[in-house]
Formats: structure tokens, sequence, C-alpha cells
């Protein structure tokens, strides 16, 4: 089982303007909304 934790990725103004780029043009290409969720490994992070 997979026992990772995950959290909201921390993303730059720019990086927020690259997720939605990608949205519009997915959502474009597939002809319905699609919505991207940045996450991160918790667990990974831890100590950093």
């Amino acid at each position: 089982m997979d026992n990772k934790q995950y959290g909201f990725a921390n993303l730059t103004g720019e990086d927020l303007q690259q997720v939605h780029d990608l949205e519009k043009q997915l959502t474009k290409e597939k002809g319905e909304e699609v919505i991207l969720i940045a996450y991160h490994d918790q667990k990974e992070n831890q100590g950093k």
C-alpha cells in the first residue's frame, strides 16, 4: 500500500501561469474542462 502523504505544491506566479496555460490548451484539445492540481510528496521533502 502507498503510504505517501501529499500536500499542495508551492508554486510561483510563473509556475501557476504555466499550469493555467496547459489547462487552457488541454481544455481546447479535449473539448471539456480540464483542471490540474499540483501536489508534492511531503515525506520526501521532510528535512529540506
